[in-house]
């Protein structure tokens, strides 16, 4: 497994474009397709996937390997990946 997480300096281009831009936080597996994922949204919002959740009304689990060379963002490790998890599990 490999631990990411990304500045996505974009906001949504939604309905909920208003929640600002965003921090990705991400759990790939040998190929980088995602396997648990966090968004934290500037106005607050948190968005958590995996595959119990895969899916709710504001988006989903990337469903496409990610190009981590195209990413703005840094690898975590394990523990600090887990630990986001629980903070945002705890919200």
């Amino acid at each position: 497994m490999k631990y990411f997480k990304a500045e996505w300096n974009e906001s949504r281009g939604d309905e909920y474009d208003s929640w600002g831009t965003s921090i990705w936080f991400l759990e790939l597996d040998e190929e980088n397709n995602p396997i648990r994922q966090i968004e934290v949204y500037q106005n607050g919002n948190i968005l958590k996937y995996d595959s119990i959740k895969m899916t709710d009304d504001f988006g989903m689990l990337g469903d496409q390997a990610i190009q981590i060379e195209e990413m703005n963002g840094i690898e975590l490790s394990q523990s600090e990946f887990e630990s986001q998890w629980e903070i945002e599990s705890s919200n």
